[in-house]
């Protein structure tokens, strides 16, 4: 499943590891590209939105919808 998420507060490439890391340790095998400039999140994984969102949130940023 391809998901692209709004996050309004990731600031920096730093952010976007965080949120990569956040992703991954509920998925592995995600494949995540995070872009502070665009503030989007693209996420293939097999992980479903929810759990993939609550990841972001918990790793501190908000999802905005876009």
């Amino acid at each position: 499943m391809k998901l692209e998420l709004k996050v309004p507060n990731m600031a920096c490439s730093a952010c976007g590891e965080a949120i990569t890391k956040a992703i991954q340790a509920i998925d592995p095998a995600a494949k995540v590209e995070a872009d502070p400039k665009t503030k989007l999140v693209s996420v293939e994984t097999q992980a479903s939105e929810a759990v993939v969102t609550e990841a972001i949130t918990s790793a501190g940023y908000s999802i905005t919808s876009h």
